[in-house]
């Protein structure tokens, strides 16, 4: 590529990436509008519609691998669906208002995010659920595994820090299913952090330098696994899924995507491969990201953009003034 060429395509990857905040920008201001009112389906219909106007300004053929389901289950951003103005092909995954129980209800770590690939490079994974472990970077390889017994992957992982397992804090989502894995990392000492709704942020927070969350383990939602992936890739984390069907029709779903081995442990890569980039935007507070402030005829929003390639994180305030956003009503 010549130099010319090179610094051309650098640029348009930058606007590329902001852009992509932008869209996880209009989904969290939607969505915050209904913070703390009770209705869950309401703010997940804000920030699912003006996510989807958003997208109609990136300059991406994209399609949704990951969205809100079918096209005949779901008015927008369906699996399947095409969005943007033209441009390069991507693949994307998309949660338009990650923690929707929690923004009914003014709870923290409700998140809109986002993830771009290449085609081809997201795991297409069915509406079910995965159980998923991820801890951070600049650990030994697969220093943690699903089948492993849940002493040995903290004290494995304890080791690896250079510390006590009672330095440790596990998060996951606070369910009756992960009473074995709560109480087996209680007998050992390591402290737990049990999150309500929304296991994006909890998987994320395991790979940031500065968060208090050493490894995430547990059952969530598969679409929700490949979102976490992606952040991860940008990041440097490892993580691993293991698709988990309840019944027939699931299973025969997920062989008509691919899915030949129900019971295979996906590593990162495969579900989240090639050149990734991930923004997600705050719609409640949490230890993340800010959420959404609003003033009078404007608002304060703080997000964050990940990419694989370079592994640049940015954190963004951006400061919004509705007079002048003329394309959609906030």
């Amino acid at each position: 590529m010549a130099d010319a060429d090179a610094v051309t395509y650098q640029a348009q990857d930058r606007n590329l990436a902001l852009d992509l905040v932008r869209v996880t920008e209009a989904a969290a201001l939607a969505a915050s509008r209904w913070m703390g009112r009770g209705n869950k389906i309401e703010a997940d219909g804000a920030a699912t519609e003006a996510m989807r106007r958003a997208f109609d300004t990136m300059q991406i053929d994209g399609t949704v691998v990951i969205g809100e389901g079918e096209m005949d289950e779901a008015p927008m951003l369906y699996i399947g669906e095409r969005v943007g103005a033209g441009g390069p092909a991507m693949d994307i995954a998309v949660d338009p208002l990650e923690g929707t129980t929690l923004t009914a209800k003014g709870g923290p770590n409700a998140l809109t995010v986002i993830a771009l690939a290449e085609r081809g490079k997201f795991l297409h994974a069915p509406d079910c659920y995965m159980d998923k472990i991820a801890v951070g970077g600049g650990l030994p390889a697969e220093i943690v595994h699903l089948d492993a017994k849940v002493e040995e992957n903290l004290r494995n992982l304890a080791r690896a820090k250079k510390r006590d397992v009672s330095d440790l804090v596990l998060c996951t989502l606070d369910r009756d299913r992960h009473a074995e894995i709560i109480a087996r990392s209680r007998e050992i000492g390591a402290r737990i952090m049990l999150l309500p709704d929304g296991d994006v942020a909890g998987v994320i927070a395991a790979a940031l330098p500065d968060s208090d969350v050493d490894i995430f383990w547990g059952i969530g939602g598969a679409p929700e696994g490949v979102i976490a992936a992606a952040a991860l890739r940008c990041s440097g984390g490892q993580m691993q899924g293991r698709l988990m069907f309840e019944d027939e029709a699931q299973l025969e779903r997920s062989r008509g995507m691919g899915i030949t081995d129900p019971k295979r442990v996906y590593r990162i890569e495969e579900m989240a491969g090639g050149d990734v980039m991930f923004a997600g935007t705050g719609v409640t507070s949490g230890a993340m990201l800010r959420g959404v402030r609003r003033f009078g005829h404007g608002a304060i929003t703080h997000s964050i953009v990940m990419r694989s390639k370079s592994g640049t994180m940015r954190y963004i305030e951006a400061h919004h003034n509705f007079e002048t956003k003329t394309w959609t009503k906030w």
